[in-house]
């Protein structure tokens, strides 16, 4: 669910790296502050980007600030404070509990127990302060679990799901007469990363035993090329709703996210099974 939208640090300047960092930074102090230290260990680059494009789409960060903290003890760090990034740490500790509990229930794993325990309670509280997307998220996650447990599940519907939930989190104001747009860049994001995360974990869930969507297509003589043009036809539906959208500040960083950020770990295991000559990945 987490660690597919990510910057592509090498495309960035200076300044855009800087300015994405203090968003990372951002997200990190509102998680502290919020939910306590624990609260750090779910950050993620994904709703950082979620933060970014909140506050481009409605207004820039209220204030910037420096700190020290464990990860930079030495020198102060710059920070960026707003609403909307704390509505992304919210999102992210409600996704983050929810991580945990299906890794409880597929493997029954230590580390899944151990953060669906400790982070029950900070989902509780995400979900007092956004009763709407909470509820959006856990009956959609629901459903999906439910469908990956029959007989004969259907990828499409498994990646329709994923998109709602993930969907739910990029709409702090289900009113407004953007919310449509946000939601749709959310969706197809959500359907992206479910097919990522499937194809790139394929090869592990076989040997564990565990469900994997993609099962029915893998003996496909063409299975890579079907793989990566079913990715990118997911990825478009998030960058078409996103250009629509009337973003103000940092469109560049989001492009860069958007474009080329997600890709990264697809073309590492590309490159590393063909090498990279052979890397299906277009420049």
């Amino acid at each position: 669910m987490f660690g597919y939208i990510t910057p592509d640090q090498g495309r960035l300047t200076d300044l855009q790296k800087k300015r994405y960092r203090a968003f990372y930074c951002g997200l990190c102090h509102s998680l502290q502050s919020r939910y306590g230290q624990v609260g750090r260990l779910s950050l993620s680059n994904d709703m950082t980007f979620l933060a970014i494009l909140l506050c481009s789409m409605y207004s820039p960060p209220d204030s910037e600030d420096t700190s020290r903290c464990a990860v930079h003890p030495v020198r102060k760090h710059t920070f960026l404070r707003s609403d909307w990034i704390d509505f992304a740490a919210d999102m992210n500790v409600l996704l983050f509990w929810l991580k945990c509990r299906d890794q409880q229930l597929d493997d029954g794993l230590l580390a899944g127990r151990a953060g669906e325990k400790v982070f029950r309670n900070k989902a509780k509280q995400a979900e007092a302060s956004w009763p709407y997307q909470a509820e959006c998220i856990k009956n959609t996650l629901d459903r999906l679990w439910a469908l990956e447990r029959t007989d004969s599940p259907d990828s499409d519907a498994l990646c329709n799901l994923s998109g709602e939930m993930l969907g739910a989190c990029f709409v702090p104001k289900p009113d407004d007469m953007w919310a449509s747009g946000l939601r749709a860049v959310g969706e197809g994001l959500g359907r992206f990363v479910y097919w990522m995360d499937a194809w790139e974990d394929y090869d592990q869930d076989i040997r564990a035993g565990r469900f994997n969507p993609l099962k029915q297509y893998h003996d496909r003589e063409d299975y890579d090329q079907f793989a990566r043009n079913t990715l990118e036809l997911l990825i478009a539906d998030a960058t078409e709703a996103f250009e629509i959208l009337p973003l103000e500040e940092d469109l560049d960083l989001l492009r860069n996210i958007l474009y080329s950020g997600v890709w990264q770990r697809y073309a590492l295991r590309i490159e590393k099974k063909y090498g990279k000559e052979a890397s299906l990945l277009d420049e």
